[in-house]
């Protein structure tokens, strides 16, 4: 709704980010307002395209640990450097559209993602407890 009423603003470039930042706004806005604490993201089940051989029960156990591994450690990252991360990886913007839709300047852009990249790798390289596998 607030894009559409905010269309005659929209001054050109990337549309896809100017409607990010709308919605981003209106997700912290939200956030702020009615949860006072910050909320770890849950992120959905990456649908997959299905093999033609179906994994064995290891395989899949592999799977589900080290997707929710990845889960927990993206969710344990500072809010700003999740941010920058799952604009920069999953939805594939540049670091111009990051910075357009995050307000922040473009350098804050690659610090941000290089220390959110180094957390996260360091998260995914402790090692796995043994319970959770059993």
């Amino acid at each position: 709704m607030r894009a559409h009423r905010y269309f005659p603003s929209f001054r050109g470039g990337d549309p896809r980010a100017w409607l990010l930042a709308i919605v981003r706004n209106a997700c912290w806005t939200w956030l702020r307002a009615n949860r006072p604490r910050e909320v770890g993201a849950r992120l959905d089940d990456v649908d997959e395209a299905p093999d033609s051989l179906a994994p064995s029960a290891e395989e899949e156990l592999v799977r589900r640990v080290d997707a929710e591994r990845l889960r927990e450690a993206l969710a344990a990252l500072p809010a700003e450097f999740r941010e920058v991360l799952v604009l920069r990886e999953f939805e594939e913007l540049s670091y111009r559209a990051i910075a357009d839709v995050a307000g922040i300047p473009i350098g804050t852009v690659m610090s941000r993602l290089a220390r959110a990249r180094a957390r996260l790798q360091a998260a995914l390289a402790a090692p796995v407890a043994r319970e959770a596998l059993l």
